[in-house]
């Protein structure tokens, strides 16, 4: 199983603030950990949302919405993808993280869909195509 672990977004995150020398280190040596498990597939920090956009989709029109975006709670400041056998087990993991900001913080977690989620639908056409899409992302590594 696969999860996306969301760090959400804080004031101080979307005002720019950097994370302090200690907290940098602390993280490295909590990624090291999951990558020497086989748990991390990726992770990232983002930017504040200053620096971002989104595209609105109202039917075939497409509007452009710059940052920042106001609802700080909504927002995210960083990810991981984690390979874990269940949700039980990736809470585990993210408990054993340092806390990602100086003060309150929050980590949601989400499963991600998997080929066989999607059913009949997901005909073996587009599995193959799926297939041969991922095979060309990790190509270009």
């Amino acid at each position: 199983m696969r999860f996306m672990v969301i760090v959400k977004a804080t004031a101080d995150s979307e005002a720019g603030v950097m994370p302090s020398e200690e907290l940098l280190a602390a993280m490295g040596r909590y990624n090291e950990e999951l990558v020497e498990a086989g748990v991390m597939l990726a992770g990232e920090g983002l930017q504040p949302s200053a620096k971002g956009a989104r595209v609105r989709f109202s039917g075939s029109q497409r509007s452009v919405i710059d940052g920042p975006f106001s609802e700080t709670k909504e927002l995210i400041a960083g990810f991981w993808i984690f390979r874990v056998g269940s949700l039980e087990e990736c809470i585990e993991w993210v408990k054993r993280c340092p806390n990602p900001m100086p003060g309150d913080s929050e980590i949601e977690i989400r499963q991600i869909f998997e080929a066989e989620d999607f059913g009949a639908e997901f005909t073996p056409e587009l599995r193959e195509q799926e297939a041969h899409l991922r095979a060309q992302m990790t190509s270009k590594d």
